[in-house]
């Protein structure tokens, strides 16, 4: 349904899941499992898979924390977009590889819920794309310290709302893991 003229391809979007990021995220381990089950279900099915990585202060290239976890492996074939800013489309050079690719929709997976997941949702429908959020492969670390509900509040809630995105001639929407089509 997407907005794009000539992009009947869907992509599967891997955003930071970084050992900084993602270390003590609400459900790691499971989230990082149903991303590695729909990386080999994109690949078995010659579905791009497109890997976003986050660089800022706490995030400086090539160190530790700005690494993707050991669990997920990136083929030297699969692109990886470098990022400095919560929408994976900004200031990047996502939107050129997607048009190669002939990409129109997105299915989307990472972290953090409630800031660079988010901001590359809207992102993606703002410029024409639709956009699938895989609901049990995404997450976020505890920020109720700082007044953010917790994990669990946030991710429910973020499935929530995604479920009924929509604009005009793009289309949202929230899927499981098991249930995801490329």
């Amino acid at each position: 349904m997407t907005t794009l003229p000539n992009r009947p391809n869907t992509a599967l979007l891997v955003v930071d899941v970084q050992n900084g990021v993602v270390n003590t995220s609400h459900n790691r381990d499971e989230v990082i499992a149903n991303i590695n089950t729909l990386i080999a279900k994109a690949r078995s099915e010659a579905v791009p898979v497109i890997w976003v990585q986050h660089s800022s202060d706490e995030l400086k290239p090539d160190s530790t924390p700005w690494e993707y976890v050991p669990e997920l492996t990136r083929e030297a074939t699969e692109p990886l977009v470098h990022k400095r800013y919560g929408d994976s489309f900004e200031a990047t050079d996502l939107e050129s590889v997607l048009a190669e690719r002939g990409v129109g929709r997105l299915v989307v997976t990472g972290a953090q819920t409630d800031a660079c997941i988010r901001s590359t949702l809207h992102g993606a429908i703002v410029r024409g794309y639709d956009a699938t959020l895989v609901a049990d492969a995404h997450t976020t670390e505890d920020l109720t310290p700082y007044g953010a509900p917790a994990p669990q509040q946030v991710i429910a809630h973020t499935n929530l709302y995604w479920e009924w995105q929509e604009a005009p001639g793009r289309k949202g929407g929230t899927v499981t893991t098991a249930d995801v089509t490329f």
